[in-house]
């Protein structure tokens, strides 16, 4: 006979399992719907920006309307969201401390991030990707009843499904959302269900006929004392650039907004200004995500070093004007560009460099290491490990405290096993 207690002990075990194995098949049912809605949402986002794009190449007059796009854009905030846009560091505040995260936000960023680049505003699309999902995510947990917690849970869930489903890099984004948040600590608790979630959006995407970025590094030197030195230097020339990107953007903002406090002054110099540097430029080099200038740093063009400092000035200039996009795809221009600069003026591989650029810059911009190294094994593959390995970790170090979104936090310090818990600068 079982005593009392021993009865007890198995009832409560068997309780226990039950109640776990029921939260496993919840998360497993709710990241599948989650990837599902916003696989499908972002695949629409994903085509719209590639309707977007080729539409204004094929009609150069579009970029007429550079000044007046953002004055469309910033009442239409005003009007559907009803507050202060903060763009992705709305998502991560809403993790970090449960600021309401409206659902209306994602059909909101679709359309100003498609009107962005339609009239050739120089902006990237994850920032796009980042709100709609976690919107979406956030939008099914409060529909579901679900506790603030798990809310929050639901947000990085549809992140990772976003960010899957438009970069074609599922490993990234299931571990980004966990990782971005926090520098520091990973919020392992949305791992399954992040990865669920990442996996289902990119084959909903790949069904449609949105393609993974994907390039081919044609020759790999062999790696040594000499090839390690010369890397470490570049990535330490990365890390130092995105301080330097970081700080354009956010200090060039706060001082613009400062100076001229009419949004609508602000995007019509703004505006103006985009048109006129494009105008100069005498091409759409710089103008929207730039990827046809990033294929080219790895199918041998010459590329000027100064490029990646112009694509910062385009960048700088949209988004402070009232623009929507994201900093992602231009931070993959800055690096790459930079890279296949370097590569050329040193004789060393541009190719190499260009894509070990675009994972350090990645890394530098956004403090998340694993997600950077990802990155680069899914973009790249994995025969130039020990380079992304290399750079990532010291473009890690280098860029400090910077980083794009002023929400995230960084938790522990890059330096010692300390905890310090502050924002990014």
């Amino acid at each position: 006979m079982l005593s009392e207690e021993k009865k007890s002990l198995i009832k409560h075990k068997a309780t226990h399992n039950l109640n776990r194995t029921l939260t496993v098949i919840r998360w497993t049912i709710f990241a599948s719907i989650t990837g599902g809605a916003v696989g499908l949402f972002s695949t629409a986002f994903g085509l719209a920006m590639n309707w977007a794009t080729s539409t204004r190449l094929s009609h150069p007059w579009l970029l007429c309307f550079l000044p007046v796009g953002a004055l469309i854009i910033i009442p239409l905030y005003k009007l559907v969201l009803r507050a202060k846009d903060g763009g992705t560091n709305v998502v991560l505040s809403a993790i970090h401390s449960g600021v309401r995260l409206p659902f209306r936000m994602a059909p909101l960023i679709f359309v100003s991030t498609v009107l962005t680049h339609l009239v050739g505003g120089s902006a990237g699309r994850e920032g796009a990707a980042l709100q709609m999902g976690g919107a979406i995510g956030n939008g099914i947990g409060r529909l579901f009843r679900f506790s603030e917690t798990d809310k929050k849970t639901m947000i990085m869930v549809g992140m990772s499904a976003a960010f899957s489903a438009l970069f074609g890099t599922p490993m990234a984004a299931a571990i980004f959302s966990m990782e971005v948040v926090s520098v520091g600590i990973m919020h392992y608790a949305a791992l399954v269900p992040c990865v669920i979630s990442s996996l289902i959006a990119r084959y909903i995407a790949s069904y449609f006929g949105l393609s993974p970025m994907h390039f081919v590094i044609d020759s790999i030197p062999k790696f040594n004392i000499s090839t390690a030195l010369l890397i470490s230097v570049f990535a330490i020339c990365c890390g130092l650039i995105s301080i330097i990107f970081c700080m354009c953007l956010h200090i060039f903002e706060d001082k613009y907004s400062k100076k001229i406090s009419n949004p609508y002054l602000r995007a019509l110099i703004g505006g103006t200004s985009v048109l006129l540097l494009t105008i100069i430029v005498g091409d759409q080099t710089y103008n929207g995500t730039g990827a046809a200038v990033i294929d080219s740093c790895f199918t041998g063009a010459r590329i000027s070093l100064g490029v990646f400092l112009v694509k910062i000035i385009f960048t700088t200039l949209t988004l402070s004007s009232g623009y929507k996009g994201g900093e992602i795809v231009p931070t993959l221009f800055i690096g790459a560009t930079f890279g296949a600069a370097f590569g050329q003026l040193i004789g060393f591989s541009p190719v190499l460099c260009a894509a070990v650029g675009m994972g350090a810059l990645f890394c530098g911009v956004t403090n998340c290491p694993i997600s950077s190294l990802l990155i680069c094994f899914e973009i790249f593959g994995y025969d130039a490990m020990p380079y992304f390995l290399l750079s990532v970790a010291f473009s890690y170090w280098v860029s400090g405290y910077y980083g794009l979104y002023k929400s995230q936090k960084i938790v522990y310090s890059k330096y010692k096993s300390n905890y310090i818990d502050k924002t990014v600068q």
